[in-house]
Parts: C-alpha cells; structure tokens; sequence
C-alpha cells in the first residue's frame, strides 16, 4: 500500500490512473470492431473466394494434365 505525503500525489496518480483506464478502453472498442469484421457473412465469403480461387485453379490444371 501506498502512502501519500500530500493531495498532489494523490492527483497524479488518479491521472495516470485515467489515462491507464482510457487507453483500455480504446484497445476495447478496436478489440470489439475487429471481432465484429471476422464475424461479418462478407469475410467469409471473402476467405472462402480466396480459398477456392487458389486451390480450385490448382485442381483444373491438375485435371488438365491428366
């Protein structure tokens, strides 16, 4: 436990305090909006494109060389 010599201690570390707890907060709310982009039908649908682009293309040269 700390022990303050006065109220301007106090006060300096009830800002670092806030500035700790808005940074937090920040990283939060990014934290949430990337959570909600991966979730959203159009990144799947995204992923699946570009999943089935590269591998699709190398199945029908494979069928084409056989």
């Amino acid at each position: 436990m700390k022990i303050y010599k006065n109220f301007e201690e106090i006060d300096e570390d009830l800002e670092v305090l806030k500035l700790k707890r808005n940074i937090h907060w920040e990283e939060l709310k990014l934290t949430k909006n990337q959570f909600r982009e991966e979730i959203h039908p159009f990144g799947w649908l995204s992923s699946f494109g570009k999943y089935f682009a590269k591998y699709g293309f190398f199945y029908l040269i494979r069928k084409f060389f056989k």
